[in-house]
């Protein structure tokens, strides 16, 4: 039977994209064997290790969606609705017979009602909150989209010049990268518009130049 577990990273940054990775196996204790745990417990090169063996071992099938793609996609979706979109996508291209999927939903059935009814292949889903923490899986998951996510944070940083931090609105570095931008009017595509703390800063920065 093939077994997938799916997670995500990146899905309040405000800058930078959201990525989504199934690793799909018919072997779980192959992935368990590696040792495997939420990515955030793991230190950034002990999750690039991991990730190389979880893609020796497994199949994993990766969704980046872009900034602007957000921006488009949240004129008429919210937030969970996009990832129930494609967390659907990607347990898909798994071809799994069941999904193991850290609930980003407050209600976690709901969650995995609304993945299956993007799905032509009905399966079963078992959607829990933290199950990065609890099944295996969903932790090899949560590292290759950690791994991934990182790489595309570092390419934009190499390509815009600026060091932002980790993109999200809690890091100072981020917001001050961020108000930079906006002030100098170097707005990125790589920015989520979106956002309330980019329509924030930017009303403030604009409200200023106007004085």
């Amino acid at each position: 039977m093939r077994v997938c577990g799916v997670d995500e990273a990146g899905r309040g940054s405000v800058i930078g994209p959201l990525v989504v990775a199934s690793v799909v196996t018919e072997d779980l204790r192959q992935i368990e064997s590696l040792g495997v745990k939420d990515s955030k417990l793991l230190t950034p090169k002990r999750r690039e290790s991991l990730s190389i063996q979880i893609l020796r071992h497994a199949e994993a099938h990766i969704k980046i969606v872009h900034p602007w793609e957000i921006d488009l996609m949240r004129k008429g979706m919210t937030m969970n609705e996009i990832e129930c979109q494609v967390f659907a996508e990607v347990i898909s291209l798994s071809n799994a017979d069941e999904a193991y999927i850290d609930a980003v939903d407050v209600d976690q059935e709901r969650f995995a009602e609304d993945i299956l009814a993007r799905m032509k292949k009905k399966i079963r889903i078992i959607s829990e909150h933290r199950a990065d923490r609890r099944y295996p899986i969903v932790s090899a998951a949560s590292i290759v989209a950690k791994v991934t996510r990182d790489h595309e944070v570092e390419n934009i940083k190499r390509e815009i010049g600026i060091d932002f931090g980790s993109g999200y609105p809690s890091d100072p570095r981020t917001i001050r990268a961020l108000r930079g931008m906006i002030s100098q009017n170097k707005i990125s595509k790589y920015i989520r518009r979106s956002w309330e703390t980019f329509r924030r800063l930017n009303i403030k920065e604009l409200s200023q130049w106007e004085r």
